[in-house]
């Protein structure tokens, strides 16, 4: 019997090994594609890089840089390129600059005079708004409808695919809820805080040298001794002291933690057998579709001044794409010398349909959408599309209640954790924090129950883990 299975072998599942190998414990991960990352995948086409899922990695998370030096990436870490001036947003057609400063949208024509007004009158607002609040709901309470509509649903639609009224801002935003409980505005929480002398946390974003994907690399490599690659879990059991795990063809497994660190849908149908009520929880999560179109020009051919991360697209602006980001003008060597790098998102809750038109559909739409915003003219070097049938996990309304009763099958269950990106939302940081943290649930679980027996006690050393 070894002391945990990992099932999955994206960025969280192999983050909670790595926390538990390296406290000594003997583990396995099974991952269902013959590689592990998950949505974490970097391709290198020619002189160009493209990013088929996560784009870069946030500072302001804790912890996450010191992970980086602990796998010994901090020598190609890269930051922002210093010449990345702006955030985009789109209105009438066109890109307007939004300084990445708190008064960015107080010295940018962004938003309409009345609509910086309600932003600037947001501390004098009445806290408090109807349980289980939209995102939607609660800006618009807050900083009025213009800015709910102009800037936080594109911000939504960048960060999870979907909709500012389709998602709950406890589950997604519980930061801002807890500012207005504390504060009785945002404002004055960002005041409260500059007196008290401490910081709001900055918003750094940074990757390494080979893409995003050097992260889960630098992981598995570590953990490469207890990685079990093309294996599908077809049947997770309770058995006395632990759990029994059929992998098929690659035979049953004793574990006396599992932890399933994979997307809602496939932890839904491996715990139909053992909790019904966790199973439903996770089968309503929502994740559509999404497509990511990669194009790569001659900057001689873009019109645009590329000085930005990208830009985002408010939905009454009717527009294909949800968002598009400039890769190569985010991090160096994401694109050969002359030549600029495009990732246009299509899909999500505003379009699910479109997502799984033909690639080719695709490809023709995405330069459609670069031709009237930022004047790409001629045909792209490269063009490459990735289609996700599922993307990003939404917490749509009722997600804390959906979390409960994961909560409850692990009480049911002990030995049996759940993580992954539907509960700290999107981001590898937070999939990363969050694994960590359901590791040391599973330590501390061990710790209570003590060994197995002295002869099933493995001594179990990787080289360069401990």
């Amino acid at each position: 019997m070894i002391d945990a299975l990992v099932i999955g072998g994206g960025i969280s599942g192999l983050s909670a090994a790595y926390e538990l190998v390296r406290r000594g414990f003997k583990v396995q991960i099974v991952e269902r594609q013959n590689r592990c990352g998950g949505a974490a995948v970097s391709e290198k086409i020619g002189g160009f890089l493209m990013e088929h899922g996560p784009s870069s990695i946030s500072s302001s998370v804790e912890g996450v840089e010191a992970y980086s030096r602990q796998l010994g990436l901090d020598g190609v870490k890269c930051g922002l390129k210093t010449d990345v001036r702006y955030r985009y947003l789109v209105k009438g057609g066109r890109l307007h600059p939004v300084a990445p400063h708190p008064l960015g949208f107080f010295t940018s024509s962004y938003l309409s005079p009345r609509g910086r007004l309600a932003l600037a009158l947001e501390i004098f607002r009445c806290r408090g708004g109807a349980s289980q609040e939209s995102v939607a709901q609660f800006c618009d309470r807050r900083f009025g409808r213009e800015f709910t509509s102009q800037v936080i649903d594109p911000l939504v639609a960048g960060l999870y695919g979907a909709k500012a009224d389709g998602i709950c801002l406890d589950a997604a935003f519980p930061a801002l809820a807890d500012m207005e409980a504390r504060y009785g505005s945002l404002t004055a929480a960002v005041i409260a805080r500059k007196i008290s002398g401490g910081r709001m946390p900055a918003r750094r974003l940074f990757s390494w040298a080979g893409g995003i994907a050097d992260l889960p690399r630098a992981l598995a490599a570590r953990l490469a001794p207890c990685i079990q690659t093309g294996a599908a879990v077809r049947r997770i059991a309770a058995v006395p002291g632990g759990f029994s795990i059929d992998t098929g063809r690659n035979g049953r497994l004793l574990a006396r933690n599992v932890i399933l660190a994979v997307q809602p849908h496939a932890a839904a149908a491996l715990v139909e057998n053992l909790d019904a009520g966790a199973a439903a929880a996770l089968y309503d999560i929502p994740a559509p579709p999404v497509s990511v179109v990669y194009l790569g020009f001659r900057t001689a051919q873009i019109r645009h001044k590329l000085d930005g991360i990208g830009y985002l697209t408010p939905q009454s602006e009717g527009r294909t794409a949800s968002g598009v980001l400039f890769p190569s003008s985010m991090f160096a060597r994401r694109a050969p010398e002359g030549h600029a790098a495009f990732s246009v998102y299509i899909g999500g809750s505003r379009a699910p349909e479109v997502a799984g038109r033909p690639p080719e559909e695709l490809v023709v739409m995405a330069r459609a959408e670069l031709v009237d915003t930022v004047g790409a003219r001629g045909a792209p070097v490269v063009a490459r599309v990735r289609q996700w049938a599922r993307g990003l996990p939404q917490p749509a309304p009722g997600h804390e209640q959906r979390l409960d009763a994961l909560k409850k099958a692990e009480g049911k269950y002990p030995g049996l954790f759940f993580t992954g990106n539907y509960f700290s939302g999107p981001g590898m940081a937070r999939c990363i924090n969050n694994a960590v943290e359901t590791a040391l649930r599973a330590v501390s679980l061990m710790e209570q129950q003590g060994p197995v027996s002295d002869a099933a006690e493995i001594k179990y050393n990787l080289q360069g883990v401990m």
